[in-house]
């Protein structure tokens, strides 16, 4: 008789309806198991998801599921990230509210995550833009700004003139702003900062502590603070070329060794030297209001075209007082980077190398690897930074660059200029304090108030929150806050006289930098409660994009140390374990005309072993392009309710996490899903055709006999997917389950005239199958365990106890080797003893052949590792 199919479009929802009926995967505070709390970086709600984003949801979900299993207490909870521009687009494109927008968005994405059968903790649910949310968040920063760690400062900003507003480093496309276009002006504005820098050197150290993390996201955050060590030097001013009343320019530098490799001197544009210089000089004033238009940040610097500007002011060498060197305005020297002046050394420094050949200044070899010669060694086009022996360095010639880096700073310390030492040793980080300030509407307020009396004042905690104002505009650029009728005038709670809220919210990135803590008592009257963040804390383990490796890691790193020395903690760190999964990529796909098609609007056809693409629409051929991250921008997205639809969501997840090592980007295939519903089928049929056989008998584990070959592949395969699963191997654990469902095929096809042990193996052997898939296939899990008479949940039971007697192999492969080189192997019993072994040995047609009939002069035995033949 045939088997009825497996309907997972009844099915999913039958069993995501009877999860939530009995509230299984609300997390009880008060549990007394041990906790572990999985969380996958929540997701920004900008309208629907596609499969790709579901990926890592699914591996949190399999840890979540197997962890409960496993006797833990688990937290697995779901928010939002709801705050940013995206929504403020969408209100002035559509006319639409931000938060009527977000809200929207929030309910379509709930409704598609649900689909996946995810097991969350939705009680816990909270997005960043609701009140009770950004209220703990003001008071957070409050306690920081109490505490120190909250600065206002001037600082240099990337300005869109036309949507009035400060970008950041990435909306500035080759110099112009992301959405208006408009040439973008570096402007310096009076601007929130946390004082992240206070934190560097333990940021550092600490990440020594994060073994459970990639190391090439610790070696990202190493170099993202980028502590170094090196000297601070004061060079002298020339009289007659500085500005009136300034007499000497610090640098700082990690290689003071090539000192004497000097040509140039350069400051950042607006330096204050540089500032000065150009009161008189309208061509250098011209040249620094050029600089204004380039983006912010380091990476726009490094590929932009390197160019300066001679201010006439020279210096003088500190170990020469008749050497003197040009100082330049550079736009490739950062003010916010040490001092906001270098010494350029071109033949140590690629960058000053392409600097002093544009402008023809000097380059001197002052460093060059150990064994070449110093009369022929040149630089020209490439320079050399590595390590070597110093040459034309007067008193440092013959030195290695750490011994000159030494002398030159013992000698400098000792010199002095205005009475003060030349130089001195310093620690420098390239971190610099994270500015929070946005001029945007939709984002947390920062709660101070501006009065003309008192200066800036905090909002007192009992006025708080300090609420968004709803009726707000967008007809015009800029922030809509400053131009509120009522909302920005209030009382000063220092004096009552008439004052002005602070119009600029938060960063977005500060919205997801505690998140993970309000998950642990997402009730709190407070940001959370003590006891239970530091019972839940740090995570257990946190899935997430490579993309947020640096900056979001940062934060959430520097938000919880400023959390414990605020006292609402009493950790260092916010997640001990991260994984940081692959992309699923799509091939796209464009039409004729260069419009971007969607899968869904492409038929694909095969001809001759080549394949082409079909508009379906219109039936003209479409170009198939390469194989690209899922996004909306080039509509190569699935989304999960196509999947659910055909397939269900349980062949969604079991193709995500088995077709490569949850690190690397899966492509996303009609063919690779099909093959996925395959195997959930052929799952299906094994369980359903084995139950008549099963029904009633009691589960045994068989050791001995014919029944053995049940029992045996399946506790294997129990140890080893609960192994893989630890380490996060999903795609292993899933061949394991491949594997033990093609040795099941054969014992279970003739059950029904089986005998008592054959039956009762089989039975435990379809109750471990079960569980087995359960985190990968919950709805499958639960539909089988149902058809096999189970009156329980499968999410509910416990994860089985493998038999330790039946996954230790019978026979093991010893390597033989003759005279030291391995020859071949000896396959035999695990139990079989030395003198078993040497016979053995001796029998195999390769070691008889070398010894040609000679008696071996020793036979060499290491149990259970390798056998050497000494001929």
């Amino acid at each position: 008789m045939a088997t009825e199919r497996y309907n997972p479009r009844t099915s999913e929802p039958r069993w995501q309806k009877a999860w939530e009926e009995a509230r299984l995967f609300e997390t009880k505070s008060d549990d007394g198991r041990p906790t572990y709390y999985v969380l996958e970086m929540f997701p920004y709600p900008s309208g629907r998801i596609h499969i790709g984003h579901t990926r890592n949801y699914t591996m949190g979900d399999v840890v979540a599921r197997y962890k409960r299993a496993k006797g833990f207490n688990v937290l697995h909870p779901m928010g939002w990230d709801a705050f940013g521009m995206p929504a403020e687009n969408a209100a002035m494109q559509n006319k639409v509210h931000p938060k009527e927008w977000t809200y929207q968005n929030i309910a379509t994405m709930r409704s598609q995550l649900k689909m996946m059968g995810l097991s969350l903790d939705w009680s816990r649910e909270f997005a960043t833009c609701d009140v009770d949310y950004y209220h703990r968040q003001q008071m957070l920063f409050l306690d920081f700004h109490e505490r120190g760690l909250v600065a206002r400062k001037t600082s240099k900003v990337n300005w869109d003139p036309v949507d009035q507003t400060v970008l950041a480093n990435e909306q500035v496309i080759d110099g112009r702003g992301w959405r208006s276009g408009a040439l973008v002006e570096s402007r310096e504005l009076a601007q929130w900062f946390f004082k992240i820098t206070d934190y560097a050197e333990d940021l550092l150290e600490a990440i020594d502590t994060l073994d459970h993390w990639p190391e090439k996201v610790r070696l990202m955050q190493r170099n993202w603070i980028g502590r170094s060590e090196g000297l601070s030097i004061r060079w002298a001013l020339v009289e007659g070329t500085a500005p009136e009343g300034e007499n000497c320019l610090e640098v700082y530098t990690t290689r003071p060794d090539t000192i004497f490799g000097a040509s140039f001197m350069a400051v950042a544009p607006d330096h204050p030297l540089a500032k000065k210089a150009a009161e008189g000089n309208s061509a250098l004033a011209a040249f620094i209001e050029e600089c204004r238009h380039m983006g912010t940040s380091a990476a726009v610097l490094e590929t932009a075209e390197k160019v300066g500007l001679d201010t006439g002011i020279r210096v003088r060498h500190p170990f020469d007082p008749e050497w003197t060197l040009p100082v330049y305005v550079a736009n490739f020297v950062l003010m916010e980077y040490g001092t906001g002046a270098i010494f350029g050394c071109p033949s140590g420094d690629q960058r000053d190398l392409d600097f002093a050949n544009k402008y023809g200044l000097p380059v001197i070899p002052v460093v060059m690897p150990e064994g070449a010669d110093a009369a022929t060694f040149q630089i020209t086009e490439e320079s050399y930074s590595d390590d070597g022996l110093m040459i034309n360095s007067r008193f440092l010639d013959g030195m290695s660059n750490k011994r000159a880096f030494e002398e030159v700073a013992n000698r400098l310390e000792k010199e002095t200029l205005d009475g003060r030492p030349v130089a001195g040793r310093k620690v420098n980080f390239r971190l610099r304090d994270w500015g929070v300030s946005r001029q945007r509407y939709w984002g947390c307020p920062i709660p101070m108030i501006h009065c003309d009396a008192c200066g800036v004042v905090p909002v007192p905690k009992e006025d708080l929150p300090v609420k968004l104002p709803d009726d707000i505009d967008f007809d015009k650029p800029g922030n809509p806050l400053d131009r509120h009728p009522t909302w920005r005038h209030v009382k000063c709670p220092k004096c009552g006289g008439d004052a002005r809220r602070e119009t600029d919210t938060m960063d977005t990135f500060v919205d997801s930098s505690w998140y993970f803590a309000r998950f642990t008592s997402p009730q709190a009257d407070g940001p959370v409660e003590k006891d239970l963040a530091n019972r839940w804390l740090p995570v257990d383990q946190y899935i997430g994009g490579i993309e947020h490796a640096i900056l979001h890691l940062l934060y959430s790193r520097f938000f919880v140390r400023g959390m414990r020395d605020t006292g609402h903690l009493d950790l260092a760190e916010p997640f001990k374990g991260l994984f940081t999964q692959g992309m699923v990529v799509h091939e796209t796909y464009r039409a004729e005309d260069g419009r971007w098609l969607s899968p869904a609007e492409v038929r694909i056809e095969s001809e001759g072993g080549e394949r082409r693409a079909i508009e379906i629409a219109t039936g003209t051929p479409a170009a198939i392009g390469s194989l690209e991250k899922m996004s909306k921008s080039k509509k190569n997205t699935v989304s999960p309710e196509d999947i659910t639809e055909s397939f269900g969501a349980d062949t969604a997840r079991w193709f995500m996490l088995s077709d490569s090592p949850p690190e690397r980007d899966v492509e996303w295939t009609d063919e690779g899903a099909t093959g996925a519903h395959r195997f959930v089928q052929r799952v299906w049929r094994l369980v359903t055709e084995a139950a008549p056989a099963i029904e009633g008998v009691t589960p045994m584990v068989v050791r001995e006999g014919g029944a053995v070959v049940i029992s045996k592949p399946t506790h294997k395969a129990l140890k080893a997917v609960g192994e893989d699963i630890e380490r996060l191997a999903f795609n292993r654990a899933i061949a394991r389950i491949h594997e033990l469902v093609n040795e099941l095929q054969a014992p279970f096809s003739d059950l029904g005239s089986a005998d008592g042990d054959t039956r009762a193996a089989a039975r435990e052997a379809v109750e471990i199958l079960i569980r087995l898939i359960a985190p990968f296939m919950p709805h499958l899990a639960e539909e089988c365990w149902a058809r096999v008479g189970g009156n329980s949940l499968v999410a509910a039971s416990r994860w089985p106890d493998y038999d330790p007697k039946l996954v230790v192999d019978d026979t093991i492969v010893l390597p033989v080797q003759i005279n030291g080189r391995k020859r071949g192997d000896l396959t035999i019993a695990r139990e079989a003893d030395q003198a078993a072994v040497e016979k053995a040995v001796l029998e195999l047609d390769f070691v008889q052949k070398a010894l040609d009939g000679a008696a071996p002069r020793k036979v060499i035995v290491v149990p259970q590792r390798i056998v050497n033949v000494v001929a």
